[in-house]
């Protein structure tokens, strides 16, 4: 059977990965500050992503969210290497997919439906979850873990 999902998988591992690198960069500062000037910077530093992170977490006080901001941002960065890379790729994805869908729901809980449409948390999610269920991952280090580099 032919694989058909050779060049998908690469474009959508690629473009998964880098969106979560993008958005870890934004909230590190790495992309500029947060102002007029910079109107795709969402954050532009760590004190502005966690005041944020923090209205998805009205229940917990600043130091609990400063720790799950920081475990939401590591994982974030290894999911998108991974991804990337094409390492460990069904279990990045499924990461992703996890992750994404629990951003989406204390998105909708705490700050409406709007909040996960403009950030594009529901089509991150639900492609996360689709590149999980891809078979083979071509160009990919567990493409030539098992053998099947091309």
């Amino acid at each position: 059977m032919k694989n058909s999902f050779k060049i998908p998988q690469l474009l959508l591992r690629i473009a998964l990965g880098i969106g979560f690198l993008v958005t870890v960069s934004d909230r590190m500062g790495l992309l500029g500050p947060m102002g007029t000037e910079n109107k795709n910077i969402e954050w532009g530093n760590w004190t502005n992503f966690i005041t944020y992170t923090g209205t998805l977490m009205p229940y917990l006080d600043r130091p609990a969210v400063n720790v799950i901001g920081g475990i939401a941002t590591l994982a974030e960065t290894i999911i998108g290497i991974m991804l990337i890379t094409g390492f460990k790729t069904r279990l990045a994805a499924i990461g992703s997919c996890m992750l994404t869908l629990v951003f989406a729901l204390m998105m909708t809980i705490f700050l409406g439906i709007k909040a996960p449409i403009n950030f594009a948390v529901f089509p991150v999610c639900t492609a996360s979850l689709l590149l999980a269920t891809i078979p083979v991952y071509n160009w990919s280090i567990d493409s030539l873990i098992m053998g099947k580099a091309e």
